[in-house]
């Protein structure tokens, strides 16, 4: 009997001593599975938090695509209205230098046109006479006559030298029968000191003009309808009086040739024609 309980100590001490050193192992295995567990989670959570960051990476970057395209179109439409803009700005410019253009010409041919029709008044009253000046400004045709050739110093008394003068101006206001035509008088700055009615320079430009004027319609069959008579004494010079050649180039009668602007055209348009001839 005392064997047996011997023998049942040393079995129950060594199967004491079997459980010890296996719970030993587990507990290691236990807590070696424990920390993997623990990294795998630590893993797992850095996995989500960067699943969730590239999930609003993706978004964010969905957005910005959206936009991009968003804003291709709008570049595009702008792109298209761009090259519209600059071609019709291209298109102004070419019309403007084609204007520009247009106008050079007609510049150039009214200078040429102006000279003929001056060149042609000047054959007509008188091209190598230097006392008669003809010019066309604004389409008014100017003939001035220095006094010298129509009145004596003081007198407003027409010569008959001045007679044959006139016979040409009244063909050329005779050949253009529906303009009208001003005979200005113009003196120097001389005070006037004759006798009579006259009492100083303005009488004596206005009387000039007004004998001018009876000559053209009494004796040269141009119509009385035409013509305005005018003075202008000593106030429109067109050199200082300080000298007498001076002097005598500012004493002159003007004839103001006024058509209205569609004849004077076609006057110009008559002159075109012949050079073109």
């Amino acid at each position: 009997m005392k064997k047996v309980v011997i023998a049942l100590s040393v079995l129950a001490l060594l199967s004491s001593c079997v459980s010890k050193k296996k719970y030993a192992e587990l507990e290691a295995k236990n807590k070696e599975t424990q920390d993997l567990l623990n990294t795998c989670t630590v893993k797992l959570n850095s996995c989500l938090e960067e699943k969730a960051a590239l999930s609003a990476t993706a978004v964010a970057l969905k957005d910005q695509n959206l936009n991009l395209i968003e804003t291709s179109k709008e570049m595009a439409v702008l792109s298209t209205k761009g090259a519209q803009n600059i071609e019709k700005a291209l298109e102004s410019i070419k019309e403007k230098d084609l204007k520009i253009s247009r106008m050079q010409d007609a510049l150039t041919k009214k200078d040429s046109v102006t000279l003929a029709v001056v060149t042609s008044l000047k054959s007509a009253v008188g091209l190598s006479d230097p006392d008669i000046e003809i010019n066309v400004e604004k389409g008014v045709v100017f003939i001035s006559i220095a006094d010298k050739l129509l009145f004596k110093s003081g007198s407003y008394d027409v010569t008959d030298k001045a007679k044959g003068v006139l016979a040409k101006v009244a063909k050329v206001i005779n050949d253009k029968p529906d303009f009208e035509c001003m005979v200005e008088g113009h003196t120097d700055n001389v005070p006037f000191t004759g006798s009579g009615v006259l009492i100083d320079n303005w009488d004596l430009s206005v009387k000039r003009s007004t004998s001018i004027v009876r000559v053209l319609t009494g004796q040269l069959g141009v119509k009385p309808s035409q013509l305005i008579a005018a003075g202008r004494s000593s106030f429109v010079p067109l050199v200082d009086n300080n000298s007498a050649e001076n002097r005598a180039r500012n004493r002159r009668t003007r004839i103001v040739v006024l058509p209205k602007i569609d004849q004077f055209y076609e006057m110009v348009e008559k002159e075109m024609k012949k050079q073109q001839k």
